[in-house]
């Protein structure tokens, strides 16, 4: 197989450079070629600058964005929906980081342009169209991949993980009879903080599980301020800011990746190292595989595992389809056909 590929690629090369010289096209030199290079590199750039401006901008809101699946599920384990930042600069390096991000996936698509400006003029007309398949393909499958990631497999994940830590080291507080003459007091309990609080008024906001009090400040005005209810527990859910979303960026670009298998599969199958009879031979090989890649990131529960797994081995079912569709002799035929 590895030869077969090697002369199918010597084979297109040598057709490929005589239909470039039976057209008349004129060959660039080296010095051209990294100047064109240069060239496409500065217009990325540039049309990236204005972008990393927009991140900056909306970086606050994407952060709040982000971290809202996580208060959730503090909150629906009775734990107060509140993120630490355990140093000064935590925080703003977490939001400069999002920023980047904002920069990288909203101008992928402008660098995927100048990358395709720069090898454009070397190709052939049919393998201009396969790209065309391929490109908007794969940043739909990004994008599906992101959205699946954060609004199905993220809850999941952390529901499970917020309750496994909560369960461990649970302490039991013991009780005893309130000694005679002691009166205990008792504090409102609020779903939401009272519109205009006096100073010296406290109060338990059960939505945010804290406890609050209103405090006059140097201008005259009243801010409140509060404080985290915990249940007493062995283990403390107090989840970092970086932290959080360190690993939830790696999540989205393992789903991103993961959500390529048909890309992937369209790829081996034109380039001759996969076909459609040997795809569906080993498809029970490619299913265990999906499996134990699903037990592996998923909660042990078969909800969450097939939740996962399904639509992983569906994007390769989808592989296998759409190398039917476009299949790998069309291409040849349509690169071939130069000078047929």
């Amino acid at each position: 197989m590895v030869e077969e590929t090697a002369e199918a690629v010597t084979k297109v090369i040598t057709r490929k450079q005589a239909g470039q010289s039976s057209k008349g096209l004129a060959v660039m030199s080296l010095g051209e070629h990294l100047n064109e290079l240069r060239r496409r590199l500065i217009y990325a750039l540039l049309g990236l600058a204005p972008i990393f401006i927009l991140g900056l901008v909306f970086g606050q809101q994407l952060l709040n964005f982000l971290i809202r699946p996580v208060q959730q599920a503090l909150m629906d384990a009775g734990l107060p929906p509140t993120l630490q930042a355990t140093g000064i600069f935590e925080t703003f390096g977490t939001y400069l980081l999002l920023a980047v991000l904002i920069t990288v996936v909203f101008g992928f698509p402008w660098i995927l342009y100048q990358a395709w400006r720069f090898v454009a003029p070397g190709l052939f007309d049919a393998e201009k169209r396969f790209a065309h398949i391929l490109l908007p393909m794969s940043v739909v499958l990004t994008v599906v991949g992101v959205a699946f990631m954060y609004k199905v497999i993220l809850p999941i994940l952390l529901t499970f993980f917020v309750h496994f830590t909560t369960g461990i080291g649970n302490q039991t507080v013991e009780t005893a009879p309130v000694p005679e003459g002691v009166v205990l007091a008792t504090t409102p309990v609020l779903a939401k903080d009272p519109p205009t609080p006096t100073a010296g008024q406290s109060w338990i906001n059960s939505e945010l599980r804290q406890w609050r009090v209103a405090l006059p400040t140097e201008d005259g005005s009243v801010a409140v301020f509060g404080t985290p209810l915990i249940k007493a527990a062995g283990i403390t859910q107090l989840p970092r800011v970086r932290e959080y979303v360190d690993q939830l960026v790696g999540l989205a670009l393992a789903f991103a990746g993961a959500f390529q298998a048909p890309v992937v599969v369209l790829l081996l199958g034109w380039v001759g190292i996969v076909d459609i009879p040997m795809l569906k031979k080993y498809r029970k090989y490619v299913l265990f595989i999906v499996v134990v890649v699903a037990a592996a990131i998923t909660p042990p529960d078969p909800f969450s595992i097939f939740l996962l797994a399904v639509p992983l081995y569906g994007l390769f079912e989808l592989g296998v389809l759409l190398l039917g569709v476009f299949p790998r002799r069309a291409r040849v035929k349509h690169a071939d056909g130069v000078n047929e």
